[in-house]
């Protein structure tokens, strides 16, 4: 017996949804929010479900995911710019299941790129693009605009919050920032990190839903929380056999959160058609400067 026409079109809705790329930036309006931790974790708990991810990471030094995983990354997204090496000869394989590309010296020199550097680099990421379901890149945070056009030029943004009140403050000033920027940009993911309980994530984010209704053009969504036991830092993630329950739940249910979000139909939503949104942004950049008027 056929099935009804509403639930074919269900079934077709959940397959775009499952075999589309989903590019997520992850940024901070500040400094301590826990970003780096929460891409690390939702890498960690996406790889767990069978997805196969690839992280971007814009960071340098000791702040980097590689480094922090204690992973010998002795390249960047820099050498593939300068020809010396491909993107799969950069592209880092952690034990966690999940890849990663230090991008952070190359991103730096996106805006300064000749045509024939940026064809070079658009079809270096169109080579890496077959097989993978979700790339999350960790945008620094409190830096001149890089987070901003990786936030601009991707698919989704997650706005990383914690209870403190300049992390508050901060994370709308950002999200402000970005939606003044680009008026394309309406829906913004918000996960609070660090919160007691789930009350007070809600609280949170109940208000700077309130603030952004009023006074942006703009519509936040509630991703999740994640708890806070005093003693969750980047180094005791999931990934490093992190043993709370509750953590782990909570980053699940944040990966799976973001496995359902709704797609798009039609083309521009690849990895090719993100480098070249990219590069367009980086050569018309301006610095970002965080506000206080939340």
């Amino acid at each position: 017996m056929a099935k009804p026409i509403h639930d074919q079109a269900e079934g077709l809705r959940r397959l775009r949804v499952q075999d589309s790329l989903r590019i997520v930036t992850t940024t901070a309006g500040r400094a301590g929010a826990g970003k780096t931790t929460t891409v690390v974790n939702l890498a960690v708990a996406l790889a767990c479900g069978g997805k196969k991810v690839l992280v971007i990471d814009e960071n340098v030094g000791v702040n980097n995911i590689c480094a922090t995983l204690g992973l010998n990354a002795h390249r960047d997204l820099l050498d593939v710019i300068r020809r010396d090496k491909t993107v799969e000869e950069v592209i880092v394989t952690s034990p966690q299941g999940f890849c990663i590309l230090p991008a952070g010296l190359g991103m730096r020199v996106l805006g300064a790129l000749s045509p024939g550097d940026q064809t070079h680099l658009i079809g270096a990421f169109a080579s890496i693009a077959q097989g993978i379901d979700v790339i999350l890149i960790d945008g620094a945070s409190g830096r001149t605009g890089l987070s901003l056009l990786l936030a601009l030029s991707s698919h989704e943004i997650v706005v990383v919050v914690s209870p403190e009140p300049a992390s508050i403050t901060a994370a709308y000033a950002l999200i402000k920032h970005i939606s003044s920027h680009h008026e394309d940009k309406r829906d913004y993911h918000v996960l609070v990190n660090k919160a007691s309980v789930e009350a007070e994530a809600r609280t949170i984010f109940d208000n700077m839903e309130s603030v952004a209704k009023r006074y942006l053009a703009v519509k936040l969504h509630f991703m999740g929380f994640v708890p806070y036991d005093g003693k969750h830092c980047v180094r005791r993630t999931l990934a490093g056999g992190f043993s709370a329950s509750a953590l782990e739940a909570a980053f699940g249910q944040a990966a799976e959160s973001l496995t359902c979000w709704p797609c798009e139909d039609g083309e521009g939503r690849g990895l090719e058609r993100f480098m070249q949104r990219l590069l367009q942004s980086s050569q018309n950049s301006r610095p970002y400067i965080a506000s206080t008027d939340f």
